[in-house]
């Protein structure tokens, strides 16, 4: 998981919490798997099923959304196979070119991180299906019990040395009885490059159909006291968003020459 927009802010904000409860972990790398592949548990097969399913989403190329900032509007193009990204402002541009990651801007008007923000909203954007990368552990933990109702959830972690940020920590909470996700609780250990206790957590309020994948329409971001959920903090909506099964030629992806890398 950078600019100086209010969401940005929003997505930092750290409160005080418990330490995570914890029951006594499956390893789901024992159990069966319902789909055509045994790398996945049951549960998790099931999540990718109620949101259109893995085959779906391998057949996608690129992926677009769009979303509606005090700055502007905000539009995020990636390739599903490499990760390669853009996001284009009226302001700046920033770029991941499957190597570096870049800022292109007339003036110093974004200040934030590029490297940590660059594929955040597409982590959150692509759930559940960024949960079926590789080099992730899940086990099961404790639900997320909010009015009245519990969501079971799936613990995802990754192995050492995948990604920038290695011992951030996913749940996925799905409802017990359609399986479509309904919560995500994350960390964030970009900055400290430790492990966290620090846990945030965003309801999936709505959703959208694509190409037969169920991808979210609507985030709220909500205020918590460890892992007991209080008020609703903020919500984002994606707009203009589209899946298609061609790939943008590299050059869409391209460091501009008068574009900065970043170290």
């Amino acid at each position: 998981m950078r600019r100086v927009l209010s969401l940005f802010s929003l997505l930092l904000v750290i409160t005080s919490c418990k330490d995570k409860p914890v029951q006594s972990p499956v390893d789901y790398k024992e159990e069966p798997a319902e789909i055509t592949t045994s790398i996945y548990p049951e549960t998790i097969s099931k999540i990718m099923k109620a949101h259109g399913g893995l085959d779906a989403w391998t057949k996608a190329n690129t992926l677009v959304f769009a979303m509606e900032n005090p700055e502007g509007i905000e539009t995020t193009t990636t390739d599903l196979k490499s990760r390669k990204s853009l996001i284009e402002t009226e302001a700046f541009k920033i770029g991941f070119d499957g190597t570096n990651v870049w800022l292109d801007q007339d003036t110093e008007v974004y200040k934030g991180n590029p490297k940590f923000y660059y594929n955040l909203m597409f982590y959150f954007y692509a759930m559940p299906f960024v949960l079926a990368d590789d080099g992730i552990t899940y086990t099961e933990t404790e639900p997320l019990v909010f009015e009245g109702k519990s969501y079971p959830g799936i613990n995802i972690s990754y192995g050492e040395g995948v990604g920038e940020s290695p011992d951030d920590e996913y749940v996925l909470y799905y409802n017990p009885e359609t399986y479509k996700m309904e919560w995500l609780g994350y960390t964030v250990t970009y900055f400290s490059k430790e492990k966290s206790k620090d846990w945030h957590f965003i309801k999936y309020h709505e959703w959208e159909t694509l190409q037969g994948l169920k991808l979210p329409k609507t985030l709220q971001w909500y205020n918590n006291d460890g892992f007991e959920i209080k008020d609703m903090r903020n919500a984002a909506e994606f707009i203009n968003t589209s899946v298609n099964v061609n790939a943008n030629d590299d050059m869409f992806y391209a460091k501009p020459e008068r574009a900065k890398i970043i170290e």
